[in-house]
């Protein structure tokens, strides 16, 4: 049978078990198909990068499946229909990782980062000073050529 990696994200307003009661339903769907769910993979809640039927965030979920076509379109059927479902996609694999996905891997996101980690770095105090005294250098020479240029038109 072919194998096939299905990820959906539903609505942030459920829960993680409502979630994963969502990944054993169509996993149960996969099932009746003739088929079988190797590995379930909950990314937990994300931010998402544009809104989606008025929403921020979504909880992911990944479904590794080994199963016939028939039963994954039935999958997306009932996918298609489930109001907490916004968005899915299932794509054909020749062969089905054992190992956690990099999504899974990573297990975090923006918000969980630290800002320090970010690549932005706090000024020492001597920074501090010597970047004031050059803006305040800057402007005087920016005024006593404002004023040489006053005195030639004259």
């Amino acid at each position: 049978m072919p194998y096939y990696e299905s990820v959906f994200i539903a609505r942030q307003e459920i829960s993680a078990q409502q979630a994963e009661a969502l990944a054993e339903n169509f996993a149960g769907v996969i099932s009746e198909g003739g088929g079988n769910v190797t590995r379930t993979e909950s990314w937990g809640l994300k931010s998402l990068a544009y809104r989606i039927k008025k929403n921020r965030k979504a909880h992911y979920t990944m479904l590794n499946i080994d199963g016939p076509a028939e039963a994954v379109h039935e999958m997306e059927r009932q996918m298609r229909l489930h109001e907490d479902v916004l968005r899915y996609m299932t794509i054909r694999v020749d062969e089905l990782d054992d190992e956690p996905s990099i999504q899974a891997q990573s297990g975090s996101s923006r918000e969980d980062r630290d800002d320090d980690d970010q690549g932005y770095k706090a000024r020492s105090k001597s920074e501090e000073s010597s970047t004031s005294e050059k803006s305040s250098d800057e402007a005087e020479d920016k005024n006593e050529a404002a004023d040489e240029e006053k005195e030639t038109e004259e």
